[in-house]
């Protein structure tokens, strides 16, 4: 009893210090945020603010190209989304509901592709984005987004697919439906779980993506996406860290608000996804 006690304990403890340690930092930069320039700058640094204001996000607001970034990394970011959604509900679909040859390649393509640190790929995607005249250009940018997350939401629509008992499209086509018709009026409104966790999983990683947005945005500036445009932030002000954390404040909360809003499905979908794969 006494074991199980101390090992509950320990374990209890470990799972405290590792969640102090992945939100000091966010807690850290939101306070820098809301505080007056002369906290910030205070030899000892407080834990709170004596004084709030919402100066520096004034002045991150009204920085030259605030919301033109914003709406490249919002355009960016949703279109890669949908066309990956589109592409791997297909996809998903002819890998688990039919029997073709070379689907057992082609899943094990997708599953090396998921594996593939996509750093590696910085060079040749430079090259063919040169060799294409792509370079500067923002459907450049959804295109390696979309390459990117496609591999993980066609193995989690797959696992969600073969959730779905296939007697359900029999009936329908029995009823009438034909093969496309009833994917659409039954199996699709059943992934819908499966499409929020990968939809909000593709939209983390294009709004977040700075890599492949500074090797390959690097000369037009209103071609830029706010990450690019954010490392760039603290030499436009100089030493100002207020606005710097007030804009990266602004720029984590599209995606804090999403996934609050979709925490149980995605939970669920992804779960799901995974088990059932």
């Amino acid at each position: 009893m006494r074991t199980r006690l101390s090992r509950r304990i320990t374990l209890n403890a470990v799972a405290l210090g590792v969640l102090f340690f992945s939100i000091f930092p966010v807690y850290w930069m939101v306070l820098t945020a809301f505080k007056p320039t002369k906290e910030i700058q205070a030899e000892t640094p407080s834990f709170l603010p004596t004084h709030v204001t919402l100066d520096h996000f004034g002045t991150a607001v009204h920085a030259d190209g605030f919301w033109t970034f914003w709406r490249n990394s919002g355009m960016v970011a949703i279109s890669a989304v949908l066309l990956s959604l589109v592409v791997a509900c297909l996809a998903a679909y002819a890998v688990g509901r039919m029997k073709w040859k070379g689907r057992q390649a082609f899943i094990l393509m997708v599953f090396i592709a998921q594996m593939t640190p996509w750093e590696a790929l910085l060079i040749p995607m430079y090259v063919i984005a040169r060799d294409t005249d792509m370079l500067d250009k923002l459907p450049m940018l959804t295109l390696i987004y979309f390459m990117m997350t496609l591999p993980f939401t066609i193995v989690t629509l797959r696992g969600f697919l073969k959730g779905i008992p296939v007697e359900l499209e029999e009936a329908a086509q029995v009823d009438g439906c034909n093969q496309f018709t009833a994917f659409r009026r039954i199996v699709f409104p059943l992934l819908a779980p499966g499409l929020l966790s990968t939809s909000l999983f593709g939209f983390i990683t294009a709004w977040n993506e700075f890599a492949f947005a500074n090797l390959l945005i690097i000369k037009n500036q209103d071609q830029r996406t706010l990450p690019v445009w954010l490392s760039s932030f603290s030499n436009t002000f100089g030493t100002d860290w207020g606005a710097t954390m007030a804009a990266a404040t602004l720029f984590m909360l599209p995606v804090l608000l999403i996934f609050l809003v979709l925490q149980g499905r995605v939970t669920t979908g992804v779960a799901a996804g995974a088990v059932k794969g």
